[in-house]
C-alpha cells in the first residue's frame, strides 16, 4: 500500500503557492508533507514573509553570515542568499538529520523563484494557518532580505 502512495506522489507533486505565507509556519507544514512521502514544489519563494522588524531580521542574518571556517572562509559553511535556497535550507532544518527518511524527504523538495512552466498546470494549494494575519507592513519579504544581504537577481 505504501509503494502505491509513493508512485502517486511521484506522478503528481503537491505545488504550494507561497505568496503571503509566514516562512516558519510554511516550512513546518511542508516538512510534514515531505515526511509522509509526498513530492512538494514551492513556487513564489521571493514572496514569502518573515515576521519581525526589517532591521532586526537583516541584522540577525548578517550576524549569521559572519560564521565561517577557522582555517579559511572558502571551506564553509556556505550561506544561502537567494530566497529559494534560504527556504530550502530552512525546511532541511525541520527534517530529521540522523535518519535516512529526512535525507530522502529533502530530495523530494523543489523550490522556485516565481512560477516555472513545469508546475503551471498543477493546482496550487495554500496553508490557511500559515498565511499572514496582519497587514503586510509588519513583515519583510524573502526577496527584500535576499537583496539586502547580497542576492543579485
Amino acid at each position: 500500500m505504501a509503494s502505491q502512495e509513493n508512485t502517486v506522489s511521484i506522478d503528481k507533486p503537491i505545488v504550494v503557492d507561497a505568496t503571503n505565507h509566514i516562512a516558519g509556519r510554511l516550512s513546518s507544514n511542508v516538512a510534514k508533507l515531505l515526511l509522509k512521502g509526498n513530492r512538494v514544489s514551492i513556487v513564489n519563494c521571493d514572496k514569502i514573509m518573515i515576521s519581525g522588524t526589517r532591521s532586526n531580521i537583516i541584522s540577525e542574518y548578517r550576524e549569521f553570515l559572519e560564521i565561517n571556517s577557522i582555517n579559511h572562509w572558502k571551506h564553509g559553511p556556505k550561506h544561502p542568499r537567494r530566497p529559494d535556497t534560504i527556504m530550502k535550507k530552512m525546511i532541511r532544518g525541520m527534517l530529521p538529520r540522523e535518519k535516512t527518511s529526512g535525507k530522502e524527504a529533502h530530495k523530494r523538495l523543489r523550490t522556485y523563484i516565481g512560477s516555472p512552466k513545469e508546475v503551471k498546470p498543477f493546482k496550487k494549494i495554500k496553508f490557511e494557518k500559515a498565511m499572514i494575519k496582519k497587514s503586510s507592513a509588519n513583515y519583510t519579504t524573502m526577496a527584500n532580505l535576499g537583496r539586502t544581504i547580497g542576492w543579485t537577481e
